[in-house]
């Protein structure tokens, strides 16, 4: 349920929301959701100063209410398609 709702709030921000994947991962301290996004993207994830990155991350805590959960961002290594 998390990692679906991430990826919808990543896809409203993002200019290419085809190439937005989040993969849930458990690990010993809780579970990590990492969101890769396009190269181009990634400056809109994060925001000004980490805002942005600051915000999906709160609204993901207060989803997750107990659980530890850590956001990570990253962006695809894709090579861009409409380059001629």
């Amino acid at each position: 349920m998390l990692a679906d709702a991430l990826e919808h709030l990543v896809r409203g921000i993002v200019a290419n929301p085809d190439d937005v994947r989040v993969k849930d991962k458990d690990l010993r301290r809780g579970r990590m959701l990492e969101v890769r996004v396009h190269p181009s993207d990634v400056g809109k994830v994060i925001g000004r100063q980490g805002r942005t990155a600051g915000a999906l991350r709160t609204v993901v805590g207060a989803l997750a209410g107990r659980e530890q959960v850590r956001v990570d961002f990253v962006d695809v290594d894709q090579p861009n398609r409409n380059r001629r």
